[in-house]
């Protein structure tokens, strides 16, 4: 997880919404292609972990596993799609549906001070 789905879920919520200074307002959204194929990338990553996670000998208990796994798999396949459309708006609540499968997996199966 370290080493490349928390990089690769960190690009995704790094290129999406706002950010409110005294300056004013910057918008986290990629402006290059460059930009967005970072994104494509980074969604990639994360539905193939998702795929990774449900090879043989790395599932743990079955259902719970599975239904995380598989929801790593679609946010990735529609990020990859926002990406591709260049739709900031969609990688911006598909980033929220990330975290939340992200968060959903960790309350089962966080292990203390593993990284």
């Amino acid at each position: 997880m370290h080493y490349v789905l928390e990089p690769a879920a960190d690009t995704i919520w790094d290129s999406a919404g706002t950010i409110a200074t005294l300056e004013g307002v910057e918008d986290l959204a990629p402006t290059t292609e460059e930009g967005w194929f970072r994104v494509q990338h980074a969604a990639a990553v994360v539905s193939e972990s998702g795929n990774l996670l449900l090879m043989p000998g790395r599932t743990m208990d079955g259902d719970d596993w599975r239904e995380i796994s598989h929801g790593l798999v679609s946010t990735g396949e529609s990020l990859m799609t926002a990406a591709e459309q260049q739709d900031a708006d969609a990688v911006f609540d598909l980033g929220g549906q990330l975290y939340n499968v992200c968060v959903a997996c960790h309350q089962r199966y966080w292990i203390e001070n593993d990284q």
